[in-house]
């Protein structure tokens, strides 16, 4: 395996490259995916309540013919009573614990001192073998962790070069405390933002190595001492994410030109954060539609008791 593992601060240790099955997979099918994935060397799948993915995520599972214990297991809590929650993902799921299980976002908890009490009951039943966040600023997380019995193992944020300097004390601080790092989104300087000022020292980087900018921007991730969550559908490209596992390190320079360059920030100032374009409305609708069956099929499989 070209990736190691990292060993978070409850003793278990996490797969440093993670297969996603959010953004472009969410509410789809995503059994054959994560089967490319786990032929191309995947052995960490992250799911989400949110993605509505679970199901067919457990189907890849059973597909594989893999051991339980070669698979590592991420999901995420999003609506309902935590409890509740966590059993029905693992019906969905058809396992009998998580490896990793996340507050997928802080506004899903109002109390989040309370709220982080039942994560740490679904450490204590063993339903999740380690327990975290997900999106938690430096204020959000200092809140759990102030008043933890067990502190979360991970939080799992959107990283990039250009949003790495506003996330340092992020980072320290979770660094302080053991609390690893998961990035998500750190091809950003690529897919959403090509053209900007990362571009130069990335491709120098990928000249001097003979590799791509995509493997670069992986090797960025790697050298701050983050774990990767990426995600494709092609074979070709999961193969190119899990070579970075083998490739040479970045040096110091080239890291350093590419921390220079994304706290200029990304090519373009105009941001349609906030705003509701007509697309992003009609994505809202379809989430809360998939989020009814979520609920229907969440309620059912409770009040039939058929959780494992």
């Amino acid at each position: 395996m070209p990736f190691g593992t990292v060993t978070l601060n409850d003793g278990n240790k996490i797969p440093a490259i993670a297969f996603g099955t959010g953004t472009a997979l969410k509410g789809k099918d995503v059994t054959h995916v994560c089967q490319l994935a786990i032929d191309s060397g995947f052995s960490h799948i992250d799911t989400a309540q949110a993605y509505f993915t679970e199901e067919t995520v457990g189907r890849a599972i059973r597909e594989s013919g893999l051991p339980r214990s070669d698979l590592y297991i991420t999901s995420k809590y999003q609506h309902g009573e935590i409890q509740m929650s966590v059993r029905a993902s693992l019906y969905l799921l058809k396992l009998q614990y998580l490896d990793l299980y996340l507050i997928h976002h802080p506004s899903f908890v109002p109390d989040l001192e309370a709220g982080w009490k039942q994560f740490e009951r679904i450490k204590d039943d063993g339903l999740a073998k380690s327990i975290g966040v997900s999106n938690f600023t430096l204020e959000q997380l200092q809140t759990v962790v102030k008043s933890a019995r067990i502190l979360p193992a991970v939080n799992q944020i959107s990283f990039n070069p250009y949003n790495y300097a506003q996330n340092k004390p992020l980072l320290e601080y979770s660094a302080k405390h053991g609390i690893v790092t998961e990035a998500y989104s750190s091809l950003a300087p690529i897919t959403r933002f090509p053209g900007g000022p990362v571009d130069a020292p990335v491709a120098a980087a990928a000249k001097r190595l003979g590799i791509t900018p995509t493997q670069v921007i992986l090797l960025w991730v790697k050298s701050k001492g983050v774990v990767i969550v990426t995600t494709s559908s092609s074979k070709g490209r999961l193969e190119e994410y899990m070579e970075v596992g083998d490739l040479p390190s970045l040096t110091d320079e080239e890291i350093a030109a590419i921390d220079a360059a994304g706290a200029k920030g990304p090519p373009s100032a105009i941001m349609t954060r906030g705003r509701k374009t007509p697309a992003v409305a009609g994505l809202a609708v379809g989430a809360t539609l998939l989020f009814l069956v979520y609920m229907a099929r969440l309620m059912a499989c409770y009040h039939n008791k058929g959780v494992v």
